[in-house]
């Protein structure tokens, strides 16, 4: 009963001659942990979406300063007990101004992802472009690309950051220019293994065979090249969302990120410094948002490149996954490995070989 409960639970394994993309979701479907924070990511994209709509239902904007919920007396600190939760503010509001801290932070998520997920669109395409020039150039090509890729890989990105953003006009749109900027300044690694991977597929048999063909060096890198990039650029891709979350909630703390009354999580970090005690839900809010979108987004991407290269062993051992694969290590161990005889088998052995060797020495007598 148990074991035909089980088979109905889990996914069925595709045959072995189904499609790639087939066997990746069946793969990701088959890590629970990986479920689990793809879930929690389109949650965070579905309320940064919405959010229009979800400060429309609660009668709030984000910009929008109420003195009258705020104590001057007392420096600015919420009215009421948590910050000022009710009805008409669903998470309370913030100190010093009295804005609706449920309408500031769902705004922010969509400059803290929007901004991320930008920045790494940026990374992706400069590092592909770069890595598979450089190893389909010639030899001067190739040198030139890689040290610049060494340069920018060597270059300290908060630091390169805080200058350019400290000399464009203030007038530029704060999101766009973070998003350029993390782009145009942390796209070496992608680059690197973009290079990497171009030069272990340019010597397989089937571009050979194209080159032979006559195909030109563009053809060969978009019908060749480029479909055998996707599992490793994919792979880091989804690795680097969460640092470029993190790299924008950094920068918007130093205060050159984006700039009030725009929200973002890292720049009511900012304000929040100084209210952690008076007022700890305005830091504890902003916080948590980004912990559980980092950590959702790593669980994530590690899930996929497990289920890209099931060669690899995930990082991340969570949940009843790993007791499920030591289980089943341990039994295969087990049914590989000879068994030990038992005691009672080693006298019936004994008695056996004593029985043989009396009737030898009967017949010898006899004889």
């Amino acid at each position: 009963m148990s074991e035909a409960l089980l088979a109905t639970q889990a996914p069925e394994a595709p045959a072995s001659g189904a499609s790639g993309a087939r066997q990746f979701w069946w793969r990701l479907r088959t890590r629970r942990a990986a479920l689990v924070a793809a879930a929690v990511v389109a949650l965070l994209v579905l309320v940064a979406l919405a959010a229009p709509l979800l400060t429309a239902i609660e009668g709030q904007d984000p910009t929008t300063y109420h003195p009258s919920l705020v104590d001057s007396a007392r420096g600015g600190v919420p009215i009421g007990a948590f910050g000022g939760i009710g009805g008409d503010h669903w998470l309370g509001v913030e100190p010093q101004t009295g804005r609706d801290l449920f309408a500031r932070l769902v705004y922010g998520a969509r400059v803290s992802l929007g901004v991320a997920l930008a920045a790494t669109t940026v990374q992706v395409v400069l590092g592909v472009v770069v890595g598979v020039t450089a190893a389909l150039g010639n030899r001067w090509v190739d040198q030139l690309l890689s040290r610049v890729t060494d340069i920018i890989v060597a270059m300290p990105l908060i630091i390169m950051a805080l200058a350019l953003l400290a000399v464009v006009p203030a007038g530029f749109p704060r999101p766009v220019l973070v998003s350029l900027i993390i782009g145009f300044v942390a796209w070496g690694t992608i680059g690197k293994i973009s290079r990497a991977a171009t030069l272990s597929l340019k010597n397989l048999d089937y571009v050979a065979a194209a080159r032979l063909s006559g195909w030109s060096t563009w053809r060969i890198a978009r019908r060749e090249l480029l479909p055998g990039l996707a599992a490793p650029v994919i792979t880091y891709a989804a690795l680097m969302v969460p640092a470029n979350i993190s790299i924008e909630a950094s920068l918007a703390f130093l205060g050159v990120g984006v700039k009030p009354p725009t929200p973002s999580w890292g720049q009511m970090l900012t304000s929040a410094n100084i209210w952690y005690q008076a007022a700890p839900q305005y830091l504890l809010l902003p916080a948590g948002a980004l912990f559980v979108t980092v950590l959702a987004l790593t669980v994530l991407g590690d899930g996929i490149r497990t289920a890209l290269d099931p060669r690899a062993a995930s990082r991340l051992r969570v949940g009843t996954g790993r007791k499920q694969e030591a289980k089943t290590a341990t039994a295969a161990t087990a049914a590989t490995a000879p068994t030990a005889p038992t005691a009672s088998e080693t006298a019936k052995v004994a008695a056996t070989a004593t029985e043989t060797a009396k009737a030898a020495t009967a017949k010898e007598t006899r004889s």
